[in-house]
């Protein structure tokens, strides 16, 4: 396959998993001009994307088939291997020279073992975990922490460019997840503090929203306080990220943690939290409904 930056025609681009933040990721690899080859389980549910020429495969063997670019967006490390390590798995069917680029938040030993059977079939890859939610995914302003060989990540960066704003390279196969498990344990202790500021608030009287007028731009500032705090007091607990695959990135954390023999007390709290919401019947819910546990 020519290299990616010797191209100055649209790119074949597959792309796995078009779920809150996939669909939006798709729609701007669109409006750049790029062909896109989509599977998500049901046709019905790409219907817009479809609508905007994205073309819809039966499986993900007939997306790599296709694609000289193949992205994957999926739920858990299980659906992650399937994927790629299926009989329809992406990995059997690409293309020599294809580039796949995982962007599941999912396990670094997983990343490094599709790096492993890809150089084996003489594909690349890389292992892409995003942040910046539905929020990010749809003004193409995501974070993107990208672990692989850097040789092909410099490649891809005119592609990473069209739906992200920060874009980091962390070195070999893996180390994307890694900096990505950095983020959610950063997002985990500040979910937690946010839920009891605006509790807090609420206990002595104070109006939330002018709260947060005075916290949100001084050192208390976070991305989550100012774009999930004012969800939380309009008691909008829509997923721009699920509870359930929070919970499933808290515990691959948890697991790192144990295997490099630390001790993170936070981490294990909000888990904790979280799985009592997900037990509740609360996992299809935004992360941002934590505040319920407090609110009762």
């Amino acid at each position: 396959m020519k290299s990616i930056k010797e191209c100055v025609c649209p790119l074949n681009i597959g792309f796995i998993g078009t779920g809150v933040m996939g669909a939006s990721v798709v729609k701007h690899l669109i409006k750049a001009g790029h062909e896109l080859f989509i599977y998500t389980r049901t046709a019905e549910k790409a219907a817009p994307l479809i609508e905007l020429g994205a073309v819809w495969l039966e499986s993900p063997k007939l997306v790599a088939e296709k694609a000289e670019v193949i992205f994957t967006m999926v739920g858990y490390p299980k659906d992650v291997e399937e994927v790629y390590f299926g009989d329809n798995g992406i990995l059997h069917h690409a293309k020599e020279g294809a580039v796949v680029v995982d962007m599941t938040t999912s396990q670094p030993i997983l990343a490094e073992r599709i790096y492993k059977e890809a150089v084996k079939n003489g594909v690349q890859s890389l292992d892409a975990p995003v942040s910046g939610g539905d929020i990010g995914a749809q003004n193409g302003t995501l974070s993107i922490m990208v672990g692989g060989e850097r040789k092909v990540f410099d490649e891809l960066a005119p592609i990473f460019d069209l739906f992200g704003n920060t874009i980091v390279y962390h070195g070999e196969a893996g180390a994307g997840q890694h900096a990505k498990m950095c983020n959610q344990i950063v997002v985990a202790s500040n979910m937690i503090a946010i839920c009891e500021a605006l509790i807090y608030a609420k206990g002595a009287g104070l109006d939330q929203e002018e709260m947060l007028r005075s916290v949100t731009t001084g050192a208390a500032g976070s991305w989550a306080l100012s774009n999930l705090a004012p969800r939380i007091i309009k008691g909008d607990y829509a997923p721009g990220f699920y509870i359930k695959h929070f919970v499933k990135d808290m515990r691959i954390a948890c697991e790192e943690a144990d295997r490099l023999d630390l001790d993170l007390p936070g981490l294990k709290l909000t888990l904790s939290k979280y799985e009592q919401l997900e037990d509740e019947g609360h996992g299809n819910k935004g992360t941002q409904a934590l505040y319920e546990l407090y609110d009762r």
